[in-house]
């Protein structure tokens, strides 16, 4: 299918993209657009563990500050900024070296989807974790991240039902807001975070209510009129309602159970292991976005339930009913472990099924040999 792309944001338009069209000209011809796509991706991994290293259960900005030295910070916004730039071009650099593909673009945004979770994993270690005076609380962490991955899912299911990618907003506005936020903490240290800025209240407040205002009252509405005006032009691609609600079931399902697990847990999951929970989470989404966007490109139909879902109900099941008792962390531990090998293994085996039968390579721009 054709890929097509709609960007209305001012903030893209006017001031990002010029900056993206000068920095495309010092690419060399012969890279690979995924290599890009992949250098980043690699970037905000690296970043992200740089981090954790640092500051593994979020309280390196709040009872103990200083303990993340201030080059982490600077290197954060540096990675970030060259996650953001390298994810603007590589689709640029595709059309300049006429190597556009279905696998480039599933490869992009397969990466995003993931990438959309770490971005917000990483940020959480800015303003540390609720420590009676300062931070956000893990709760807090968990919803926010739900939000984001929703409005991720949000403009992939509408192009699920439209056929075109709205791209969201919100995107442009909080990669320069992270990258502004890292050179903030860089400069002036984790303390800025932690005096009231505004009328009492924190900066952290305020980008919290930036998140929400932005995802629910500007995204999600957004969506939905796009899929309205596509109905009322008859362009929808799928004629039923059950077929354009289904790709929504499976991580509806899938927040109701974490859900659970996070509120009904005994010993408190989320609380005593918040790195490994969200970092779960976030591949699990990742997963399920990746599908539907596979089906989406395929014209073909999502399936009703993931399956993930299966042995994330037994292992929600297991633990709330206190069956785990005190092996629940080590559980959690095992089944991200095994979350995270089956995403990679996943993206592996559909990158080379990709390659082989568009017959080019993920990485060089040089034919493949017709055997």
């Amino acid at each position: 299918s054709q890929y097509s792309a709609v960007d209305t944001n001012p903030l893209s338009v006017y001031i990002m993209q010029p900056i993206w069209n000068k920095i495309i000209k010092i690419v060399p011809l012969w890279i690979a657009p995924n290599l890009l796509t992949f250098s980043g991706f690699v970037m905000i991994l690296v970043n992200y563990f740089l981090i954790s290293f640092y500051d593994w259960d979020y309280t390196a900005s709040g009872t103990s500050p200083g303990r993340v030295p201030a080059w982490v910070w600077l290197f954060s916004a540096f990675t970030t900024f060259c996650a953001y730039a390298l994810d603007s071009i590589d689709g640029k650099h595709a059309r300049r070296t006429q190597s556009s593909t279905p696998l480039g673009e599933l490869f992009d945004h397969g990466l995003d989807s993931w990438a959309t979770s770490i971005f917000v994993l990483s940020f959480f270690s800015v303003c540390s974790r609720d420590n009676g005076k300062t931070g956000v609380s893990v709760y807090t962490m968990y919803i926010y991240l739900s939000i984001v991955l929703f409005n991720f899912m949000c403009s992939h299911w509408e192009k699920y039902n439209t056929g075109v990618l709205f791209l969201p907003w919100g995107y442009d506005i909080s990669q320069v807001v992270l990258i502004a936020a890292y050179l903030l903490t860089g400069a002036l240290g984790v303390e800025v975070w932690q005096k009231p800025f505004l009328f009492g209240y924190y900066i952290t407040d305020a980008l919290v209510i930036l998140l929400i205002g932005f995802s629910l009252f500007l995204s999600f509405p957004q969506t939905l009129y796009n899929i309205h005006r596509a109905h009322l032009k008859k362009t929808l691609k799928n004629d039923s309602l059950y077929e354009g609600l289904l790709p929504l079931v499976s991580p509806l399902l899938l927040f109701v159970l974490l859900t659970v697990w996070v509120v009904l847990s005994p010993s408190n999951i989320l609380a005593k292991q918040p790195r490994l929970f969200l970092w779960m989470v976030g591949v699990a989404f990742s997963n399920v976005i990746c599908k539907v966007i596979i089906c989406q490109m395929s014209s073909t139909r999502p399936e009703r339930f993931h399956w993930f879902l299966f042995p994330l109900a037994l292992v929600v099941y297991a633990a709330i009913s206190g069956l785990l008792g005190w092996t629940e962390e080590a559980v959690l531990a095992v089944l991200t472990a095994l979350v995270t090998a089956a995403h990679v293994h996943f993206g592996v085996c559909v990158g080379r099924q990709l390659s082989e039968h568009l017959n080019i390579y993920i990485f060089s721009l040089k034919k493949r040999v017709q055997e």
